[in-house]
């Protein structure tokens, strides 16, 4: 074989490279693009999926306090009312306000908030991987998008407080 040969052999097959390299990273990118848009609309539904399971649980709790505190005076009043002496050594137990409802509401909470966390966390964990992708060699060469994922974390007006100011002071109600 001459060296032209072997030459034109060797630029085909660098160029061949070259073109997986081009296809496989733009392939990477796009799809993680791909799944961060997809992660937002994860986010959104567990947001709303929380909200409507405490909202659907505080009100189970609400109408059973109500509820209880309609007919607990009336019990209490039609038993202790008659002052027959006859049958006073008998004893009844009154009826006791159940509070597992509110520890079910507040597992729920626990449970979604963290839900929430966790497809927040995986956004930013997409975005990482992404801009990654996109500074490190040899990929960033051949990446053609590399417009940002644009996120902003959802969170509370006092987190982003002490974000800015770089003080936490937050005492959890505690003085």
């Amino acid at each position: 074989m001459s060296t032209t040969v072997i030459l034109v052999l060797s630029l085909v097959a660098l160029l061949l490279l070259l073109i997986v390299l081009y296809i496989s990273y733009n392939n990477r990118e796009i799809a993680l693009r791909k799944e961060a848009e997809a992660q937002r609309g994860k986010i959104a539904a567990v947001r709303d999926r929380m909200f409507q399971i405490i909202r659907e649980q505080a009100n189970v709790s609400t109408e059973y306090r109500e509820a209880f505190e309609k007919i607990y005076p009336e019990i209490i009043a039609g038993r202790y009312a008659q002052g027959g002496g006859l049958m006073k050594w008998i004893t009844e137990a009154n009826p006791e306000f159940d509070t597992s409802l509110y520890r079910t509401v507040q597992n729920s909470i626990e449970v979604q908030r963290t839900a929430f966390t966790s497809a927040q966390n995986r956004m930013l964990d997409i975005i990482n991987q992404r801009a990654t992708l996109l500074e490190q060699m040899p990929s960033t060469w051949f990446i053609s998008n590399k417009s940002e994922i644009e996120y902003e974390v959802i969170t509370t007006s006092a987190t982003k407080q002490t974000m800015a100011t770089g003080v936490d002071d937050y005492t959890f109600g505690y003085k």
